[in-house]
């Protein structure tokens, strides 16, 4: 599990997605949320605004992120 550190909360799940580069691009970001392709905390989440918060746990394919605040 991958450690993403962020400096303030929440952050939108996309945004985390986008600048961690996980994915190229915000549009990108925004159309695997939208087809169910990413989990947090194990729950399929489809909002690409969703606040993350420390401690939350993203899995998008093989990869899983860990949130924790700097």
């Amino acid at each position: 599990m991958k450690i993403v550190e962020i400096t303030k909360e929440p952050v939108e799940l996309y945004k985390i997605l986008k600048f961690e580069g996980i994915v190229s691009s915000g549009g990108e970001a925004k159309a695997v949320i939208d087809d169910g392709q990413v989990l947090v905390n194990g729950e399929i989440e489809k909002r690409k605004r969703k606040k993350i918060m420390s401690g939350d746990v993203i899995k998008f394919m093989d990869d899983e992120f860990k949130v924790l605040l700097k």
